[in-house]
């Protein structure tokens, strides 16, 4: 913030600007001479004035900018049902910003649109919000980002949550992306196999093991699936590919699963599985059949088991790129972050309907067990 004069509306950065202007001003300034002959120059005060207010005006747009209410645009990812959940997120995001000096009613405003999984209603929340011509977008996934890339290659995207965003074509490279997007990624290359080892942990009899997805939400499924596959010789199980398009599919991959005995079932990060989560560990439940989750949500539901990144981290740390895009950076200079924060929850109450005996340095790992 500029310093201020005791004349109203100037500052001293202002009045710098006019004393060097002054001096090339030949028009303005005349010439005398004092006792001893040497030429010295006199301004009129109200010429002096004058200038100081041109000076005002021509200030640098960037210093002015300071002073104006900021527009963030966010698409999330979220049906009705998962409401809580965006809006959990959405608060560790607007509280990452009050700690770098950015609220709401004071130097920022926030527009927010919520989509369902449906590609055409994010492609229409997403031209919607790139018609308010915002400073930056935060984009909650692969499928708003993708959305959002498709209105527009100027306006600043931070994503939050996104497994291969260089496989996506959102940038070109994890430290140099390019273009006008960047953020933070879920993916781990051994995380796959990180679920395959929990689940062998807490059901050693399992052979067979199903990779719940949906093609139309997680179009980066190759990477879990390659890693998956690569993992399953070395717990001795069978790999099997679950894709499911609609909610009505899911009871005949899980009952299918079931069918057999020691089969076990690894459920993908996507907006669907998400949006569906309460109808998957359900059918977990129903069918007897041990399964693993990325995201602690499903455990509290009455899910074994979850592994993964903490998506509330994420959108922490997406407030420290939205700080530095509003100060001026460009999303093509700042990195693709990989994640640094994961979290193992157990419920033990669900293992012990499953006839499950949770090894107990396992529950020791674990960063929160439900009984």
């Amino acid at each position: 913030m500029s310093e201020k004069s005791s004349l109203p509306g100037l500052t001293r950065q202002s009045i710098t600007f006019a004393k060097t202007f002054a001096k090339r001003m030949d028009a303005r300034v005349k010439p005398a001479h004092d006792e001893l002959g040497i030429g010295v120059f006199t301004m009129k005060r109200r010429d002096f004035i004058t200038l100081l207010g041109g000076a005002a005006l021509a200030l640098p747009r960037v210093a002015r900018a300071q002073d104006r209410v900021r527009r963030i645009g966010v698409l999330m990812g979220h049906t009705e049902s998962n409401r809580e959940t965006g809006q959990a997120r959405l608060a560790a995001f607007r509280e990452g910003l009050q700690k770098l000096g950015w609220a709401e009613d004071r130097n920022i405003r926030i527009d927010l649109r919520s989509a369902t999984p449906d590609v055409e209603v994010m492609q229409r929340l997403a031209k919607e919000l790139v018609a308010l011509q915002p400073d930056l977008i935060l984009s909650h996934n692969t499928p708003t980002t993708a959305a959002l890339l498709q209105q527009t290659r100027t306006i600043p995207i931070i994503f939050v949550i996104v497994a291969d965003p260089v496989g996506a074509g959102f940038v070109a490279s994890y430290p140099r992306p390019g273009g006008n997007v960047t953020g933070f990624t879920v993916m781990e290359p051994t995380l796959a196999g990180k679920w395959l080892e929990l689940l062998k942990e807490v059901a050693p009899r399992i052979r067979r093991v199903a990779l719940l997805y949906n093609p139309a939400t997680a179009p980066y499924a190759e990477i879990y699936l390659n890693s998956f596959k690569a993992a399953a010789a070395s717990f001795a199980v069978k790999p099997i590919e679950a894709p499911v398009r609609a909610r009505s599919g899911l009871e005949v991959v899980i009952a299918a699963q079931a069918r057999e005995p020691n089969g076990g079932l690894v459920v993908m990060p996507d907006t669907f599985t998400t949006a569906h989560r309460a109808d998957i560990t359900s059918l977990g439940a129903r069918y007897r059949l041990p399964a693993v989750y990325p995201y602690r949500y499903f455990t509290e539901l009455g899910g074994l088991l979850s592994y993964g990144n903490d998506p509330l981290d994420n959108f922490r740390r997406a407030a420290s790129y939205a700080d530095r895009i509003l100060k001026g950076a460009k999303p093509s200079e700042l990195p693709v972050q990989a994640p640094v924060k994961f979290e193992l929850v157990i419920n033990l109450k669900t293992a012990k309907a499953l006839g499950l005996d949770v090894p107990l340095h396992l529950q020791q790992r674990a960063d929160e067990v439900i009984e």
